[in-house]
C-alpha cells in the first residue's frame, strides 16, 4: 500500500515542496539571525550567520519602544476589536440567514462587495470621516475603525456556517420560551465555536500586524502606539538602525505566532465546516 510513495512523481513533489516550504521560511531566519548582529555585519552580509550575538539589541529595544506599553496598547486593541467583531458579526450573520428578506439580502450583498475595496482607496475618507466623528487618536475610534473593517469577511463566514445549524434546535427553544436572544446566545452561539474561533485567529493576525490603521487613526497619541508603529522608530530619514528594528520586529511578531501556531488547525476546521452548506 505504501509502495507507491515514493515513485518518481512523488518523490519530485515531495522535493518541490521542501524547497517552496525553505523559500517561505529563510524570511524568517534572515529576521532572526540579523536581529542578533551588529549594524555593521548587517550591512556586510546579512545572510551570513552571526560570529558575534548582539543580545543586548533587544534590551535596547525593550528601552527604546517602551515595550510593555506598546505591547498592551496593541493586546488592549485587538482584544477589543476581535469581541466586537465576533459579537456583531455572528449576530448579523444570524439575521440574514434567518430572515432573508430582500434588505437583508442586500445587505449581505454590500458587506461582500466591501471585502474587494482596497483600503488604500478609503485612507483620505477615513481621515476626513474619523476627524469630523473625533475618533482620531481615541482608543475608541481606532476600535470602530477595525470593527467596519472587519465586519464583510467575518460576517460572510458566520453566514456560511449558520446554514449548517439545525433549525430544528432553535424552534424546540422558541416552544420552551425562549426569547429570540436567548435562542440566538444559549441555542446557535455556542454552536459557532469552530468559525468563532477561526474569526478570532484572522482577526487577530490583522489587527496585530496592521500599521496603516493605527497611524491614520491614532495619529501623534504616544499612549495608544502599537508595537508595529513603534518599531518604525528606528527607521529616519538619514539613518537605519537595522540591528534595533530587526530585534523589535521578533519581539513584536514572537507573541502572535505562538497563537497562530497553538490555533492554526482551527482555520481549516472552521471554514471546510462552513462551506458544507455555504
Amino acid at each position: 500500500m505504501n509502495s507507491s510513495r515514493y515513485r518518481p512523481r512523488n518523490f519530485v513533489l515531495e522535493i518541490a515542496a521542501i524547497l517552496l516550504a525553505i523559500v517561505f521560511l529563510s524570511p524568517f531566519y534572515l529576521v532572526l539571525s540579523n536581529s542578533v548582529k551588529g549594524l555593521k555585519d548587517i550591512l556586510t552580509d546579512a545572510a551570513s550567520w552571526p560570529q558575534v550575538f548582539h543580545w543586548d539589541n533587544y534590551s535596547k529595544v525593550w528601552k527604546a519602544i517602551d515595550f510593555p506599553q506598546a505591547f498592551l496598547n496593541s493586546l488592549q486593541i485587538t482584544i477589543l476589536s476581535v469581541i466586537f467583531i465576533v459579537l456583531f458579526s455572528s449576530m448579523a450573520a444570524y439575521q440574514i440567514v434567518r430572515k432573508p428578506t430582500r434588505f437583508n439580502s442586500f445587505v449581505f450583498l454590500l458587506l461582500v462587495s466591501a471585502m474587494i475595496i482596497p483600503f488604500q482607496s478609503l485612507m483620505l475618507q477615513l481621515v476626513r470621516v474619523t476627524s469630523i466623528l473625533e475618533l482620531r487618536g481615541e482608543l475608541y475610534g481606532i476600535v470602530a475603525c477595525y470593527l467596519g473593517f472587519g465586519m464583510p469577511l467575518s460576517v460572510f463566514l458566520f453566514h456560511g456556517f449558520i446554514k449548517t445549524v439545525p433549525l430544528e434546535l432553535e424552534e424546540a427553544a422558541r416552544v420552551d420560551g425562549s426569547n429570540p436572544y436567548g435562542v440566538f446566545f444559549r441555542i446557535v452561539f455556542p454552536l459557532l465555536m469552530p468559525i468563532i474561533v477561526t474569526v478570532i485567529i484572522l482577526n487577530t493576525l490583522w489587527i496585530w500586524n496592521d500599521y496603516l490603521l493605527p497611524v491614520l487613526v491614532i495619529g501623534g497619541n504616544k499612549d495608544l502606539t502599537t508595537l508595529p508603529v513603534a518599531v518604525t522608530k528606528f527607521f529616519g530619514q538619514y539613518t537605519k538602525k537595522w540591528d534595533l528594528a530587526l530585534a523589535g520586529l521578533v519581539m513584536a511578531i514572537t507573541p502572535i505566532l505562538l497563537f497562530f501556531l497553538s490555533l492554526q488547525r482551527y482555520i481549516v476546521e472552521g471554514v471546510t465546516s462552513g462551506s458544507i452548506k455555504g
